[in-house]
């Protein structure tokens, strides 16, 4: 009798990084059986994000597009993961009835006996699916030099705008241990940077370490030349972690810190837990310890009840900040969340027209912070070739600009390349390789400033 034909599988992913390691979870977790593209897959799987309305339309659209794999195989089955999934619940099924089943972000561990790849039976919801950390799962990362670690699920801060505490639960924090251990591992395997991930990272504690103390074990590890991490909250970002990330010289000198708004009357609307003065102090204490530091942020413009007043004070933030970038969205209202009791009385073409004037003003500020890095030598960590541009290659500074470069030797295709900036626009670096010469005197130079500190 011949063996059955092994189930693959195909995941789609929409949302942030944290959604991007959720489905490297779940491949982690149906790693024994193969993965196919979609029109050729015994399962399709979409892992979905709720955070902004926009998203979850674009799900919904996608959706409608794999009905057609459905009519062609009824056997093939459909599934929507993540946060959209725990949002809607069965009100998705009912809107697109050729959906099988929604899980949500904790309930990942049901997925081989719901698809029938194992022999056990479906898992019940239970109680403590809501303190779900996945821990002892090894992720199927994507191939690289660059991968991403969550150190902690949910959030407890209930901004008024935002659906996460209500799709991904409480705080829990992974064990210290596990994480290191996953990160040895990742090390072993030739991953060179790792990135911690939380949706407020900063707040991580497992009982006995917090942030800080994570941020160096994970630097300790031998392998791993690069740590980073996402997201931070104003609040929780304190002097003991701005401390570490200047002392720690393989934590990267970039803070992406969500402001969301210069208004402080629009941030205790937001229940952000700090004031626009509170922001500037933080972003001042950066830096003085960081100098070369590069600062993102996230702002929400069009929130209820956001005169021209409070665009103003937020266009004048980005002015002061002077961020190296910003992604800038108009509120969408998010069901269940505070915020939308509130009168949503911002009309869009007002939203539409603050975002474009924010997107503006940060494009001439990333121009002006990039083009100040020309003629400068950076440390870039390539990633890879750049699709859109064949023999080039495309890799990050420390500081996570872009830099595009063609390699001249074929070394510097992977791993940590030594590049001059010689060209800039407010999204890329343009770098060329150091000929011999250059190289020497680059490298005399940065052993100068290393025995100066």
């Amino acid at each position: 009798m011949s063996e059955a034909k092994p189930k693959t599988f195909y995941i789609k992913t929409y949302g942030c990084q944290m959604n991007k390691y959720d489905s490297e979870l779940v491949a982690g977790l149906l790693r024994q059986h193969g993965v196919a593209a979609p029109e050729d897959a015994d399962v399709i799987l979409v892992n979905t994000c709720a955070v902004r309305e926009h998203a979850e339309q674009r799900v919904l659209g996608h959706l409608t597009q794999l009905r057609l794999h459905k009519q062609a195989d009824p056997a093939r089955k459909i599934g929507v993961l993540g946060c959209m999934a725990e949002r809607m619940g069965d009100d998705l099924i009912a809107r697109r009835p050729f959906v099988d089943f929604v899980l949500g972000p904790d309930g990942y561990r049901k997925l081989p006996a719901l698809l029938g790849f194992d022999e056990q039976p479906e898992w019940e919801e239970n109680a403590e699916d809501r303190l779900e950390t996945y821990t002892d799962i090894f992720p199927a990362h994507t191939e690289g030099v660059a991968a991403w670690i969550a150190v902690m699920r949910g959030c407890n801060n209930f901004c008024s705008y935002c659906i996460v505490p209500y799709v991904r639960g409480r705080e829990r924090s992974r064990p210290a241990a596990d994480v290191v251990k996953e990160v040895r591992r990742l090390a072993e395997q030739g991953y060179l940077e790792v990135t911690l991930l939380g949706q407020n990272v900063n707040s991580y504690w497992d009982g006995e370490h917090d942030f800080s103390d994570l941020l160096k074990m994970v630097a300790s590890v031998d392998g791993i030349v690069r740590v980073r991490f996402a997201t931070s909250h104003p609040k929780d970002l304190s002097d003991k972690l701005i401390d570490t990330i200047a002392s720690e010289p393989k934590v990267c000198n970039h803070v992406h810190l969500p402001v969301q708004s210069g208004s402080s009357r629009i941030l205790r609307l937001m229940n952000r837990k700090y004031t626009r003065e509170q922001y500037l102090e933080r972003v001042e204490r950066i830096r003085q310890a960081i100098p070369d530091v590069a600062l993102t942020t996230d702002v929400i413009v069009g929130f209820p009840g956001e005169t021209e007043e409070d665009f103003e004070q937020t266009r004048s933030l980005l002015e002061q900040v002077e961020y190296d970038g910003a992604f800038v969205f108009h509120y969408s209202v998010r069901p269940g969340t505070a915020a939308a009791r509130l009168p949503d009385s911002v009309p869009r073409e007002e939203k539409i027209a603050r975002l474009e004037e924010l997107n503006r003003l940060q494009k001439k500020i990333s121009l002006k912070k990039n083009r100040a890095l020309v003629g400068r030598v950076e440390e870039v960590l390539v990633e890879g070739p750049n699709r859109k541009r064949p023999g080039q290659y495309i890799g990050r500074t420390e500081t996570n600009k872009i830099v595009v470069f063609s390699p001249t030797r074929k070394e510097s295709r992977q791993g940590l390349v030594r590049l001059r900036i010689v060209d800039a626009s407010a999204h890329t670096l343009f770098g060329r390789e150091l000929d011999g010469a250059e190289g020497e005197t680059a490298s005399a130079v940065a052993v100068a400033a290393a025995s100066e500190d």
